[in-house]
């Protein structure tokens, strides 16, 4: 009979579906709280494929996306404990923490490239850590901004892709359709003139 019962009950509608997935996380992620092992294997089974897909799409990096979904459900099983139904669901609360993960990533990336690209670009009197520390503090600031419209247009653009987009230096080439030892040069010496407008001297 229950067989039976269960063949004739209606289908269950989108919206049924999703808000019964999302109480079903919920659930799940409450048990992690307790450190129920099992409820995180079985959240890790619902919620990896969406949150690898958020981190690649951000880092564009298959072996770095990897490591930082794993990153990303280590932080989960020890703040657990945060989630807070109340303030949404499960899965935003995964996916926004996934989100800010690959950020987190993209900008340590951006930090070690400048660093990186400071250090051959240095020389003399100056040591490269001053440049790299003070190109890297203001990246984001207006000062920067302002300095970037001192440098020729393909400098400026070189920068603005391996920088602010995240892009790894083949991928600027392949965009801006110029060999690799040009990007490289493009970024060396507009990081340089970065270095000059904001009192930075080599």
């Amino acid at each position: 009979m229950s067989g039976i019962a269960l063949l004739q009950a209606p289908p269950m509608s989108d919206r049924g579906r999703l808000a019964f997935e999302s109480q079903h996380l919920d659930d799940l992620l409450v048990r992690v709280a307790g450190a129920d092992r099992q409820a995180f294997a079985a959240l890790y089974d619902a919620t990896s494929a969406r949150v690898y897909g958020v981190i690649v799409r951000t880092l564009r990096n298959p072996a770095y996306s990897e490591e930082t979904a794993q990153d990303v459900y280590l932080q989960i099983w020890r703040t657990a404990r945060d989630f807070d139904a109340a303030r949404g669901s499960a899965l935003s609360w995964i996916i926004t923490m996934a989100h800010r993960r690959a950020i987190d990533r993209v900008r340590s990336e951006q930090s070690g490239r400048v660093r990186d690209t400071a250090f051959l670009a240095s020389s003399g009197t100056t040591p490269h850590d001053e440049v790299s520390e003070t190109v890297t503090a203001r990246l984001e600031s207006a000062e920067v901004r302002g300095c970037l419209q001192s440098l020729t247009d393909k400098q400026r653009e070189a920068i603005d892709l391996a920088y602010y987009r995240g892009l790894t230096y083949p991928e600027v080439a392949e965009h801006v359709g110029a060999a690799l030892p040009t990007v490289k040069s493009r970024i060396r010496d507009g990081l340089i003139s970065l270095g000059k407008c904001l009192g930075v001297t080599r």
